[in-house]
């Protein structure tokens, strides 16, 4: 619904009334929802929810409501996010030397898909400048060295906040984040990673996937945390491939369901329709 509806995002022990009595305070506040998901992961006994709401049917201001709203978060001790959707979110966009990610989301940014705008594109190296400056999009080099490390993420963390990013997105980024980066974006960064997790994870995935004879290979987009690609996983995509599949193959492959798998997790992120629930995402479609 975009802007035109607000996102309320719960998660809490799971127990009963929550349901009714969410619902009952959107409309005491003349709120008219519009979708509801919920689900109750019964290995950690959390009951998750997520509703929109129409944005025009809500009465006063986002501020009273969120007041007002916080009866009900104390009643049955919620976490709670609410999303009023008052502009597009901002993404920046890490990479390094393979565009195609890039590519293809500019592609669908500039067609209007996406649902976000991309505000900055960040990267170690300067082979993909013109690809963003042609999509009139900022583009800032930041070298990064074993000893300039630290130096160079603070810059990036500074030029993300410059720009008002809301997501950061690594597209083929080919460094690891400290974890003091890792942290600041925790929950607010979306990684691309070239297998189907946790299966050949780590370096030549493909060499190693054409070496054992894989029959299906794929790519998952998941959260980025400190521990590298254990982070809660968001989006999988795999295809069949077979004997006469060389690796270029494999990579060519690889590379088209990194794409989408990459885009979907950004939309599915900027829908509000992501809940992560310990190492594991609550994701309603």
């Amino acid at each position: 619904m975009g802007g035109e509806s607000i996102k309320v995002l719960v998660s809490c022990k799971d127990a009963r009334g929550v349901i009714a009595g969410v619902t009952e305070f959107v409309a005491s506040a003349g709120g008219n929802v519009i979708d509801l998901d919920q689900h109750v992961d019964v290995d950690e006994q959390v009951f998750v929810m997520r509703l929109e709401v129409e944005r025009g049917t809500v009465e006063g201001s986002p501020e009273a409501f969120e007041r007002a709203f916080a009866g009900v978060e104390a009643r049955f001790g919620l976490k709670t996010r609410i999303e009023w959707a008052e502009r597009p979110r901002r993404i920046g966009v890490m990479v390094s030397k393979e565009g195609h990610c890039l590519s293809d989301l500019l592609w669908r940014w500039r067609d209007g898909e996406l649902g976000a705008e991309v505000a900055v594109v960040i990267s170690n190296h300067e082979t993909l400048r013109a690809m963003a400056e042609r999509a009139g999009v900022a583009f800032r080099h930041i070298g990064v060295t074993p000893v300039t490390k630290p130096r160079a993420e603070r810059e990036a963390r500074r030029v993300l906040a410059e720009e008002g990013v809301d997501v950061l997105v690594l597209a083929r980024y080919m460094q690891v984040l400290g974890e003091d980066f890792a942290a600041a974006w925790d929950g607010r960064a979306i990684n691309i990673h070239h297998s189907f997790l946790p299966a050949f994870a780590g370096a030549r995935p493909y060499h190693r996937a054409h070496e054992r004879g894989v029959k299906l290979i794929g790519a998952t987009a998941h959260y980025v945390t400190a521990d590298l690609d254990e982070g809660p996983i968001i989006a999988q995509r795999t295809s069949p491939v077979s004997h006469r599949d060389g690796v270029e193959d494999l990579k060519r492959i690889g590379r088209d369901l990194e794409r989408i798998t990459l885009a979907e997790a950004i939309r599915l992120h900027v829908q509000d329709r992501v809940l992560r629930v310990g190492r594991r995402t609550v994701v309603f479609r």
